[in-house]
């Protein structure tokens, strides 16, 4: 469940994150409002969603898939046999 969160997420901040070691190697102080105008922060949520976006679609494109039918859990002999891919 966390991964299905944390993923997007951290591919969402990386563009800020990129944006926060620039301006440190610049040898700026990343936490004065002057260096996060509208423009720039705009500019990097809308990066950040693309980036995002892009990411979740090429997990779920490249996941490895497993293949075979699911046989859900069931009841042999008095005892629960778990869901397995046959």
């Amino acid at each position: 469940m966390w991964r299905a969160i944390l993923d997007p997420l951290l591919l969402f901040a990386s563009p800020f994150a990129a944006y926060a070691v620039y301006l440190v190697l610049r040898q700026k102080y990343p936490f004065t409002v002057e260096h996060w105008s509208k423009s720039a922060v705009s500019t990097l949520t809308l990066t950040g969603l693309a980036i995002a976006v892009t990411g979740m679609l090429a997990f779920g494109i490249f996941a490895p898939r497993h293949e075979g039918a699911y046989i859900p859990a069931h009841i042999e002999n008095g005892r629960i046999v778990p869901g397995r891919l046959q």
